[in-house]
């Protein structure tokens, strides 16, 4: 567990609630070393095989907004311990995520795999960035396979991340995951329909015979 994310958010007022659920010791007196707030291969493996994410900013007016962002597997990159990044696609153009950020950079991500039941969160600052601003990121974060215009990149630097329990995530797969748990069944079908053949034809063959 990452307590790094909890000192963010544990503010007084979720303290109150810890307080007041009776589970306030179990959150007190965590250890301070925040030193392990870095992305480790499990978190590079676990990002590098997502294909989309939640991202959760806050407007001048205090209100919070969710959008998901997707693309190709993979699009979301770590470039280092503390640093992600990923090209931001052209969507409905409201660009509600992209005005919050002007006046807050502080994201809240929420990454999730539904077939192993796994989630991350992770606080960060986001900076947004032109496509030429960087010509080197922006190459590494291209995909020429994904039919949709990227508008701008997003680096996002690391402030602390969390890893939840599974309790309350139920199973989903996505069309490749479906299609890939069920070709063994495919291929086991072929050959039944490959071996009945055969004995009709045999079967025909036989009373041709006669």
């Amino acid at each position: 567990m990452s307590y790094g994310f909890l000192d963010i958010a544990s503010t007084p007022s979720v303290r109150a609630a810890q307080a007041e659920m009776g589970v306030q010791e179990f959150w007190t007196n965590l250890p301070s070393d925040r030193s392990f707030d870095r992305f480790t291969e499990n978190e590079r493996t676990f990002i590098g095989s997502r294909d989309s994410f939640y991202m959760a900013t806050v407007s001048e007016t205090g209100w919070p907004y969710v959008q998901h962002r997707g693309g190709p597997q993979g699009f979301l990159k770590v470039l280092d311990d503390r640093t992600l990044a990923f090209a931001d696609y052209r969507g409905n153009r409201q660009y509600i995520s992209t005005g919050n950020l002007a006046a807050n950079d502080k994201v809240c991500l929420l990454l999730m795999d539904y077939p192993r039941r796994a989630r991350l969160k992770i606080y960060a600052h986001a900076e947004k960035l032109s496509l030429d601003a960087d010509p080197k990121l922006a190459e590494l974060l291209a995909t020429s396979s994904y039919r949709a215009k990227p508008e701008r990149l997003f680096r996002l630097r690391l402030e602390a991340f969390d890893w939840n329990c599974p309790q309350h995530i139920t199973p989903r797969y996505t069309e490749a995951e479906i299609a890939t748990a069920v070709e063994p069944l495919r291929q086991r079908l072929a050959e039944l329909e490959a071996e009945n053949a055969a004995l009709r034809a045999k079967v025909a063959s036989a009373g041709n015979a006669k």
